[in-house]
């Protein structure tokens, strides 16, 4: 099997299947990756370890911080305790939500996961032909990258540095 036929089964299996944990597996969140495809995990009772992730996973999808993730546990394991099974997408969450099989301690961190994603800035709406000739000096309905420090500048001072 080619790899982009490999990738395109893979991200399906992820994107559409509906997944129920079994009695062994667990759901987790994502602490940190330190690398080498392994993922530090937090259970709901606040356990932390590492899972490892399989073949299939590996650079077809994308783990980050934040994450939930559902893992199978590896017995012979002392620092690597789990290999994971399924990643959850937000849709996935809900649906577990809806049934009742979501933990009670990721229940608050999922809405706020949730609804940070929604906030995301959005582009300015085009001005009108009118709008555009009376403030065709002003900047502020551009699109403001969130990755930078805002700096504010009052009228005050930028008349007195055209004064000066």
């Amino acid at each position: 099997m080619s790899r982009a036929t490999k990738r395109k089964h893979v991200v399906k299996e992820v994107q559409g299947e509906h997944m129920v944990p079994s009695e062994r597996q667990q759901i987790v969140r994502v602490l940190r990756t330190p690398g080498n495809n392994l993922h530090e995990v937090e259970t709901a009772q606040g356990q932390c370890f590492l899972v490892s992730m399989p073949s299939k996973y590996r650079k077809n999808i994308w783990i980050k911080r934040g994450d939930f993730l559902i893992v199978d546990p590896i017995e012979e394991g002392e620092k690597v305790k789990a290999e994971i099974s399924f990643v959850l997408r937000k849709h996935h969450v809900s649906s577990l939500q809806k049934e009742g099989r979501w933990p009670a301690a990721f229940s608050e961190v999922a809405e706020k996961h949730n609804r940070n994603s929604r906030h995301q800035p959005e582009l300015a709406t085009e001005p009108d032909a009118s709008e555009e000739k009376s403030s065709s000096e002003d900047d502020s309905d551009l699109f403001v990258n969130t990755n930078r420090r805002q700096y504010l500048e009052s009228e005050e001072e930028s008349e007195e540095e055209q004064a000066a």
